[in-house]
């Protein structure tokens, strides 16, 4: 899911998701410590809250959020299965009450616990060694059922095309940025429309 700041950056969620209480969930999966840092945790909250509410609204009402991160090494390097992160007021240690959560989820940790099962499904392959029959039963569609490999394969094929273009758009970018070339060839050479390359172009004007 990608959203925008208001200087029009924009970011990638893996997941963003809105429950029947309306709070708001992304859901980030990072194998690079990198990708999972304070501060990335800190964008992806304030984005969030900038694209749930509309002009006109009054503060109250933002919905209560959370960040999580599900993250291959353990990132806040203390041991943990699970770490929340709330604002608090300092002076007295009460809770901000801003309803705005971030979470990691260290899935080193695969022990008999909910949490370590969950984390153990996670990284699992075959859907006879879960313990959740829900994740069991859409790993094994997939995986076995016909018409899943199917959906499996477009997506995995969706998936290599888009990396493909995004790759193609940050050599476009270079070529750009060099001032050395036509538009027409850059076009041809990174394999992008004449008309994608215009709006890079203006892009890297504004």
């Amino acid at each position: 899911y990608d959203i925008k700041n208001l200087q029009g950056r924009s970011i990638r969620l893996d997941i963003l998701a809105v429950d029947t209480n309306n709070r708001t969930y992304n859901i980030e999966i990072q194998r690079s410590d990198r990708g999972a840092g304070a501060k990335r945790a800190r964008y992806n909250s304030s984005l969030i809250d900038a694209n749930i509410t509309e002009a006109g609204d009054k503060y109250d009402a933002l919905t209560e959020t959370y960040v999580i991160f599900i993250t291959e090494n353990d990132v806040l390097k203390a041991g943990l299965p699970i770490y929340h992160i709330d604002r608090i007021i300092q002076e007295t240690g009460e809770p901000f009450g801003d309803e705005a959560h971030i979470i990691y989820v260290n899935s080193q940790i695969k022990n008999e616990t909910e949490l370590g099962k969950l984390m153990h499904d996670f990284s699992c392959t075959d859907p006879k060694d879960m313990y959740y029959k829900i994740l069991a039963d859409r790993v094994r569609y997939f995986k076995e059922d016909e018409e899943g490999v199917l959906t499996m394969c477009r997506e995995m094929e969706n998936m290599r095309k888009e990396s493909s273009h995004e790759r193609a758009v940050e050599i476009a970018k270079r070529m750009l940025a060099s001032g050395k070339l036509t538009l027409q060839d850059i076009a041809d050479f990174s394999g992008l429309t004449i008309d994608e390359i215009k709006i890079l172009s203006t892009q890297k004007s504004a």
